[in-house]
């Protein structure tokens, strides 16, 4: 046997052995014997490293150095999940599924893992990478970290896809985070919180030796691939068990809601016998051709949903009510309390949301309330005490000034929320609305954060949007944390931020009620600003998804003299105001013509086809009606969709058939 042939053999051997022991559960060799294999490995490839492999047993010890976790855009978006807490809730969901699938609809139910998410990719059955979830639609390279995980495969067995990303979550068991507490105690160091905690914590760690020394283990749920090779959620589990990921045994595959719930209601017991922490269980549609049809919304996949768990509670006294003021100068007041421990977090403020709220709890100074964490995330007041308040004890009276500028408060008819109507010199709100012009979705400013945003305004360089594209290197040199370099770079950012396109600055120019999607469908729909400037309540009434309330907020923010001057000076530094070239309306071949799309195609993606139908003038929606012109149907097209067309003797047309139409 040749030196390459010995490493090679020892390599898959030990892969095997890893499978067995951190995934089976079944070890086939002791410790000992592992370790001796293991060791033989290392000093035959320090002689040869020639032979070097980034996927070798040996790596999983660690030893990498990760100064700076790169960004990384995913291949596919890692959505977050819609929550139910209640049976309605499912069925309230399953109702709306009904709506666009008809026949049979089968449920995978999976444990709710309480982890880091976290996507690997695979290429020709090796790992390759790996990356947080982020915001979903970017997160950071952790690759090194992730290699010393033992549950993480580098080389897969069996039959496997050539290339895929598969989902999952980083836990820590709660056996190995109590061992790891009594060690941090016994060296004199500060016991960690919580699992979750610890466990997305120790993904950003440096040194990936130091990541090896944590008991993690990486269960996965979520196998997304190109080729629909992949026909359903329960093959997905089971193809990744086959191929050596770990997969949880804890899912069923049920067909209908009660017997969803009555899997929720066993775990919602009986949570606590697992090895790791769980916060709920996840539905998803279990057919894939189905989730296709069901699609996404711009938040969550429709086919999916969670679950959640009730939280905790802690009872708490409360001590004060502040006031925050937001960008649209939105009054928030938020109760300040004694602190609590929840869900291994210590808790010391929540939302009282408005005033109505405040009123229906009959909150109170001095009260004793009850705490819990929304989500096991957001901080809640859910419940008074009524019994031990004070016999001397008033009511909470709304403040009736900003606590920021001290402008008169008001409270339109049928809102729940008063407003601080000085929208130019109140701080607050001038910060808000220019950090939300630079966020990531909006303009994305580059070195231009929230806590930069808040030094320019209290420094008078800037007082809306148009002002920073006025800023100088020299206005910056000078203010605190702004040297040279970090100044020259906000400076680039700003010139930078001009390419971004017409949806993207309609968004950020903060309008009521206009968010991302929104913003998209105005953009495509009017093609420029002067035209939307223009429309009128009837006219924006008739585009998809455009209902009365924004209506109106569109019509009020452009009939605000200071939005429109500011819109001009936006002009005249450059930024797009005219949808890009390449997304403008080619024809009105298919003007007032519907089309529902189903299937896979080989010339088109799904969105790339979408956004050919509406250059085209044609509407898209996503189920079928009586008043649909035509099915676009590509392989795998879902079949209820297919009877559903034929009974209505609606056209069902071929990537081809369509082409032929718009040419």
């Amino acid at each position: 046997m040749t030196v390459k042939e010995q490493i090679e053999f020892l390599r898959l051997e030990l892969h095997k052995h890893n499978y067995n022991y951190y995934v089976l559960d079944n070890p086939t060799i002791s410790d000992y014997e592992f370790d001796s294999k293991l060791n033989q490995l290392k000093k035959i490839e320090d002689l040869h490293p020639e032979f070097y492999d980034s996927n070798s047993p040996t790596v999983r010890v660690g030893g990498e150095i990760t100064k700076n976790f790169k960004t990384v855009i995913h291949n596919t978006p890692m959505y977050s999940l819609d929550n139910s807490y209640s049976i309605e809730d499912l069925y309230d969901w399953e109702k709306r599924i009904r709506k666009i699938i008809d026949g049979e609809i089968m449920f995978t139910c999976e444990l709710k893992y309480d982890g880091a998410s976290i996507s690997l990719s695979y290429i020709d059955g090796k790992f390759v990478k790996a990356i947080t979830r982020g915001d979903g639609i970017q997160g950071d390279d952790v690759t090194a970290n992730i290699k010393t995980i033992p549950t993480v495969p580098l080389v897969l067995q069996g039959d496997h896809i050539s290339n895929f990303d598969i989902r999952g979550e980083i836990v820590m068991p709660i056996d190995g985070f109590k061992k790891l507490n009594l060690e941090r105690v016994s060296n004199g160091d500060e016991p960690f919180k919580n699992p979750r905690n610890t466990a997305s914590g120790s993904l950003k760690l440096q040194d990936s030796k130091e990541v090896s020394k944590r008991p993690l283990e990486c269960l996965l749920y979520s196998i997304v691939e190109k080729k629909g090779i992949i026909k359903s959620q329960n093959q997905s589990l089971e193809s990744a068990k086959s191929w050596g990921f770990n997969v949880s045994p804890y899912s069923v595959l049920v067909k209908t809601v009660q017997e969803v719930y009555d899997f929720v209601s066993h775990w919602e017991s009986n949570r606590y016998s697992l090895p790791f922490e769980i916060d709920g269980i996840v539905i998803k549609v279990n057919d894939i051709d189905q989730q296709n049809e069901l699609g996404f919304t711009s938040k969550f996949p429709r086919w999916a949903i969670a679950y959640k768990f009730k939280p905790e509670q802690s009872s708490t006294v409360l001590n004060s009510i502040t006031y925050q003021v937001g960008r649209t100068g939105s009054i928030t007041p938020v109760a300040n309390f004694d602190p609590v421990d929840l869900a291994g977090t210590v808790v010391k403020r929540a939302s009282l949301h408005n005033s109505d709220f405040i009123k229906k709890m009959d909150i109170r100074l001095n009260d004793h309330v009850y705490v819990e964490k929304g989500g096991d995330i957001i901080p809640k007041i859910v419940k008074v005490d009524i019994s031990k308040r004070d016999h001397l004890s008033t009511e909470t009276k709304f403040i009736s000034n900003c606590p920021e500028c001290g402008s008169e408060l008001k409270k339109n008819e049928g809102e729940a929320n008063h407003y601080c109507v000085n929208t130019t010199l109140c701080s607050p709100q001038v910060s808000g609305r220019i950090q939300h012009f630079i966020s990531r979705k909006a303009m994305d400013i580059d070195g231009l954060g929230a806590e930069t945003v808040n030094l320019l305004v209290e420094n008078k360089l800037i007082n809306n949007y148009s002002d920073i594209y006025r800023l100088k290197v020299e206005d910056l040199l000078g203010l605190e944390r702004m040297a040279e370099k970090s100044s020259e770079n906000l400076i680039n950012g700003v010139l930078m931020s001009k390419k971004i396109s017409f949806d993207r600055v309609l968004y950020a120019l903060g309008i009521r009620h206009v968010g991302v999607t929104v913003a998209k469908k105005l953009a495509q729909h009017y093609n420029n600003i002067d035209a939307l400037m223009c429309a009128s309540y009837e006219d924006l009434e008739s585009v998809d998804e455009i209902g009365g309330k924004i209506a109106e907020s569109i019509i009020s923010f452009f009939n605000t003299q200071e939005n429109l001057m500011m819109i001009n000076d936006l002009k005249f530094y450059g930024l797009n105001f005219e949808i890009d070239e390449s997304k403008v309306v080619k024809s009105s071949k298919l003007k007032n013509k519907l089309f529902v799309v189903s299937g896979v195609f080989s010339k088109f993606s799904r969105d790339d086809l979408k956004l050919e139908i509406e250059k085209n003038g044609g509407k898209v929606k996503s189920s079928i009606s009586s008043k649909t012109n035509y099915v676009i149907a590509g392989d795998n097209m879902g079949p209820s969709k297919k009877i559903k067309a034929e009974s209505l003797g609606i056209n069902i047309i071929s990537e081809d058939d369509f082409i032929q139409l718009i040419n």
